[in-house]
């Protein structure tokens, strides 16, 4: 599995950097799917351009960008996983994550992080503010994201379940630090 994440991790780097920038530029807004974005301070569903669940795991709405589909397959790879305070940390790759070894696995997947992060480093990660498509709240005790609609945390699991997954309610984010990739 592990070589299957990291085959498919360079594939898609490789992809992203051989293809021209304009090809790259147009693909970010919608690409033509036919949805309509949400305005701003709307969440976003599946019908404004966001992702659904299907048992339990993510798939991206028509027309997201190559890099937010790569995110959400790399977070369905973990997903369910069981929580492991450090996981993730001195890896990417192991049994279990915690909150900012799974944002960091993610991200790792759409290439948008080079190595694994805390949640207190991830505070700092990319540029300020909410982005189009994903968004990365942290603060120095924990971390968790939204991409197109949809959280992955390792909080809010029912009863007996631990680990990070995927939640259709968002949450307040007073006391993080939002930040975004540019672009996304």
């Amino acid at each position: 599995m592990a070589a299957t994440a990291l085959a498919l991790g360079l594939a898609l780097l490789a992809s992203l950097l051989l293809a021209p920038s304009p090809a790259r530029a147009a693909e970010v807004p919608w690409g033509g799917s036919g949805c309509v974005p949400p305005a701003p301070g709307v969440a976003r569903t599946s019908a404004t351009c966001g992702a659904t669940l299907q048992n339990g795991r993510a798939v991206a709405p028509p027309g997201a960008p190559q890099i937010v589909r790569a995110v959400i397959a790399a977070a369905n790879q973990i997903d369910g996983r069981p929580y492991v305070w450090g996981g993730g940390h001195v890896s990417f790759f192991t049994h279990g994550y915690d909150c900012s070894g799974a944002v960091s696995y993610a991200l790792h997947g759409g290439a948008l992080l080079g190595t694994t992060m805390v949640s207190g480093q991830l505070a700092y990660w990319g540029a300020a503010g909410a982005g189009e498509w994903i968004t990365v709240y942290a603060n120095a005790k924990h971390v968790y994201m939204e991409v197109a609609g949809l959280r992955y945390d390792t909080r809010d699991d029912p009863p007996g379940v631990s680990g990070p997954r995927w939640h259709t309610v968002l949450v307040d984010s007073p006391n993080f630090a939002v930040r975004h990739a540019a672009g996304l």
